[in-house]
């Protein structure tokens, strides 16, 4: 296919997921009924943010003119190990290796098997040829480069299994947020859905926030009990009760509005329906404390000026756009120099 081709293939594809029909939320049930963390509201936003940032038509042309794609290109075959803790989670993988006029062999995560290759197969509508672009797989071999996605300790196995390809490799990140204590009502709440959208699950959820010494947790918590509607899934439930009673078991002293938990703890990773929160006297600090963890971040929500760090204004942590690469790492760049 040539460069043209594939954009207009990938336009149709995002105007069909913009109309929500009656197939696609087919395999939207089917995927809830196979993981209950993937509720239809989670997928659907996820589905509908990738319509909107990723696959449209303008938006994707101003991306690709950046780069060196040729018209036609030699497609080269690359290695996808997608990831699996929020829906379709690794699209923008999936998506840049068919814009670079690569193919790509995908290891789908078992917590996401349905919905991609759904939309792979429409893609195939909208462009026939895109069928020779895309393989699903759970073995890889020939291979001229691998993009894989997951923990820390996974990140291990993929060095020691794919490191003689050139690859990208991304381990643990995290968001988090660094308050100034004059957010207003409207603030917050957007800054609730970089906490519980998801249920809190991607590496682009707020996982800690960062306090002025003295804060006022009021404000804080009765706007982020607007969420509490998460407490109505079962699975998110079960974690929120098993950490309060883990906390209070432990004498560990927290804050509590009935649908998340804030305890003070300097890691950056925090459980499920719990959320860590360290006091600072000087911002200043703050800022050269995150600098020296940049490896860890994924973006940085906050009204403070930041240099030099992913910042994102509250509420558009899970609104990336085409350029906006996780790990900060340039995936088309890597891509188009292979």
């Amino acid at each position: 296919m040539k460069r043209a081709e594939r954009i207009e293939a990938l336009a149709q594809l995002g105007q069909y997921i913009s109309e929500y029909g009656e197939h696609l939320q087919a395999y939207v049930g089917r995927t809830e009924y196979n993981n209950k963390w993937f509720t239809k509201e989670n997928q659907k936003q996820s589905l509908l943010a990738i319509a909107s940032q990723f696959l449209d038509r303008d938006k994707l042309n101003e991306w690709i003119s950046a780069y060196d794609i040729p018209m036609e290109t030699e497609a080269k075959t690359i290695g996808l190990v997608l990831a699996g803790n929020i829906p379709l989670v690794g699209f923008h993988d999936v998506l840049s290796v068919f814009v670079a006029g690569h193919k790509s062999l995908i290891k789908l995560s078992d917590k996401d098997r349905f919905l991609l290759p759904h939309l792979l197969d429409k893609l195939k509508e909208f462009g026939p040829a895109s069928e020779a672009y895309f393989e699903v797989t759970e073995r890889m071999s020939t291979l001229d480069g691998v993009i894989a996605t997951g923990s820390n300790n996974s990140a291990r196995y993929f060095e020691a299994y794919f490191g003689r390809y050139p690859n990208i490799i991304r381990k643990n990140r995290h968001a988090v947020a660094v308050l100034d204590g004059k957010e207003t009502e409207e603030e917050l709440r957007a800054l609730g859905h970089d906490i519980f959208s998801y249920f809190g699950l991607g590496c682009r959820n707020v996982s800690k926030l960062y306090l002025p010494k003295g804060y006022d947790f009021n404000l804080l918590m009765e706007t982020l009990h607007e969420f509490n509607y998460l407490i109505h899934n079962s699975k998110y439930k079960n974690n929120f009760d098993y950490n309060i009673a883990l906390f209070q078991l432990n004498r560990v002293p927290l804050v509590n509005n009935g649908s998340i938990i804030l305890v003070e703890n300097e890691a950056l990773t925090s459980r499920i329906a719990t959320m860590h929160y360290e006091f600072y006297e000087d911002a200043n600090v703050v800022e050269k404390a995150l600098h020296a963890r940049r490896d860890e971040l994924q973006l940085v929500a906050t009204n403070l000026d930041f240099s030099d760090l992913n910042v994102k204004k509250f509420g558009e942590a899970q609104q990336p756009s085409l350029s906006d690469y996780a790990d900060g790492v340039d995936t088309l760049a890597f891509l188009t120099k292979l």
